[in-house]
């Protein structure tokens, strides 16, 4: 399960700091590497947990990988958390699956 694994990524506060350090821009390994006083293969280790996770995409260039947040695996496992723990949320996710029930019985007719 993906949601799972994202939440896995998101406990250690060595992969949130790389998340928030790639917010904004894309970085290579090394690049990531200097802002940590943690080994390379413990480093590589933490990148590939985040990409397993969905968070982050590493695309290679030359010969460096440059590593980017995938922003909407990250969005939208947060917001299916917030609806699921929010007394508020709950009743209108319930009334937006009776919809969506709604709807797909109508297609079916």
């Amino acid at each position: 399960m993906l949601t799972g694994k994202i939440f896995d990524a998101l406990s250690s506060p060595v992969r949130r700091k790389i998340l928030a350090y790639l917010s904004a821009t894309t970085l290579t390994a090394g690049e990531i590497a200097e802002r940590f006083d943690i080994s390379k293969p413990s480093l590589s280790k933490h990148l590939g947990i985040l990409e397993n996770a969905g968070l982050v995409h590493g695309e290679k260039k030359g010969q460096f990988i440059h590593y980017s947040l995938v922003r909407d695996n990250l969005v939208n496992t947060l917001n299916g958390f917030v609806q699921e723990v929010c007394p508020v949320a709950r009743p209108l996710k319930n009334e937006s699956r009776a919809l969506a029930d709604k709807k797909n019985g109508a297609k079916k007719k």
